[in-house]
């Protein structure tokens, strides 16, 4: 057989990521990011209240819980802004990696944290500080797993590749419960009690283990990333000298209404995704002849409920991808988001049938879920240039976390106890916000044919010049 040609001599081929590996890579950093940050909301719920704010009414202990939970939202358009700026300036693998630290190290800390009962404010205080450290790295990690997977991805494949870190959402859901599930069932409440409460080991030290176990899911999550190589898209803009020296003044002043129209693109996602999660597992959890009467499903019933739902959020996340490759973003979004202001005028005629309607409940709204929050992976990023693609996106997404998921619990929680127990009005306010969502929707233009290399120009805010090429190592 004849000898294969020689490579061609000059520059070095540019190196690229294998396809597996950008997948297990965007799929395996948000899976443990959206882990850390469920084991919060679940604990928020059965915890916390408890043991971190301490009140004569469980209400106002449970409202204060979930204030330093949506605390971590006003955290996260800082981080996005912090950890977009490094991520735009000096690449996406780096910046990938010390979010996944960030967040690693935060949740160990809570696991580890004395008690109010042990060290009064100061506990609390600490549990605030490290909730805020949570939302910080989480700003960062969306948009650079979004990225690392719509910009390494085939052509007309890259809303398929985007629900991949999607996907870690509706995974991270089901890790995190699931173990606080088993931990429950080892250490249940002793006979007599109620049901729906933790028993005192699990208050004493079993909410913890969730917590420490992260650690083992950081360093899984930190081998993978350290494999990848840079996004190319990102290495030409880099290599052309299209690099922004203030990535986050160039996005504010070019691409402002990008930022608006993600911000409420995203919201409707967002409101729908706390209220079916922390919500839920408050309204499904509280007593029937409480003095606001919720379900009164047992613990374990009701997270047992919620996984079998977010089953249907995986698999929907997974088909919302090829149907966006296919119909565009806009197009199948608008449509989901109409469903959604249904399915929000419909939650009581649902969770009148009984335990039947309740499921159906659940799967409807984690089916939506799946199918609205699946294309922003792609949706979002394609909205802004290379140059300020992880500012960008991340702002979009984390902002409207502050006005979707940082309020959508306080806010249910006072409707909920408005409606006398009846969550007619949480529905009505989810169907709210999906108007809004509508709207942005419709004044948005479609992105499916965006070519992530197109609208760059040469980097100089202030002086017209090219900024110089910067290292793309953090």
């Amino acid at each position: 057989m004849p000898e294969a040609a020689p490579a061609p001599t000059g520059s070095a081929p540019t190196p690229v990521n294998p396809r597996s590996r950008v997948l297990i890579a965007s799929l395996i950093g948000t899976t443990i990011e959206f882990y850390d940050f469920y084991i919060y909301a679940t604990a928020a719920v059965l915890v916390f209240p408890t043991l971190f704010f301490p009140s004569d009414d469980p209400t106002t202990a449970l409202l204060s819980s979930f204030a330093v939970f949506g605390a971590a939202m006003v955290a996260r358009p800082i981080g996005a802004m912090i950890f977009g700026h490094l991520g735009d300036r000096l690449g996406r693998k780096g910046t990938l990696v010390a979010s996944l630290l960030t967040m690693g190290i935060a949740t160990f800390l809570i696991g580890v944290l004395p008690t109010y009962a042990q060290i009064g404010w100061v506990a609390t205080a600490l549990l605030v500080v490290m909730r805020l450290a949570q939302g910080f790295a989480l700003g960062g990690e969306w948009s650079g797993a979004a990225l690392i997977a719509t910009e390494n991805a085939p052509k007309g494949k890259r809303a398929l590749f985007g629900t991949f870190p999607q996907l870690g959402a509706p995974l991270g859901f089901i890790i995190g419960n699931g173990l606080f599930l088993i931990i429950g069932a080892v250490l249940p409440s002793s006979a007599g009690a109620d049901p729906s409460q933790p028993s005192e080991a699990f208050l004493s030290w079993g909410w913890r283990i969730p917590f420490l176990f992260s650690a083992v899911m950081v360093a899984i999550g930190l081998w993978v990333r350290m494999r990848l190589v840079e996004s190319p898209v990102f290495a030409k803009t880099r290599d052309a000298g299209l690099v922004r020296k203030l990535p986050l003044a160039t996005v504010f002043r070019g691409h402002w209404k990008q930022l608006v129209l993600g911000t409420f693109i995203m919201l409707a996602t967002y409101v729908l995704f706390y209220l079916m999660t922390t919500f839920s597992l408050s309204f499904g959890r509280t007593p029937t002849d409480a003095a606001v009467p919720g379900l009164g499903y047992s613990y374990t019933t009701f997270v047992l409920m919620l996984i079998f739902g977010v089953l249907f959020f995986a698999a929907f996340t997974l088909i919302s991808g090829p149907l966006a490759d296919k119909y565009g973003r806009r197009g199948t979004l608008i449509a989901v988001t109409a469903g959604i202001v249904v399915f929000g005028l419909a939650w009581v005629p649902l969770i009148g049938l009984g335990t039947l309607g309740v499921v159906l409940w659940l799967v409807l709204g984690f089916s939506l879920m799946g199918m609205t929050f699946g294309p922003m992976g792609a949706l979002l990023p394609e909205l802004f240039p290379t140059s300020v693609r992880y500012t960008g996106s991340g702002i979009s997404y984390n902002v409207s976390s502050i006005l979707g998921a940082a309020v959508a619990p306080f806010i249910a929680v006072a409707l909920w106890e408005a409606g006398d127990g009846s969550p007619w009005l949480v529905g009505v306010y989810l169907s709210a916000m999906g108007v809004l969502t509508l709207v942005a929707l419709l004044l948005g233009k479609e992105t499916k044919d965006v070519a992530l290399e197109e609208g760059e120009t040469p980097a100089a805010e202030d002086s017209g010049e090219p900024a110089p090429a910067v290292s793309a190592t953090v």
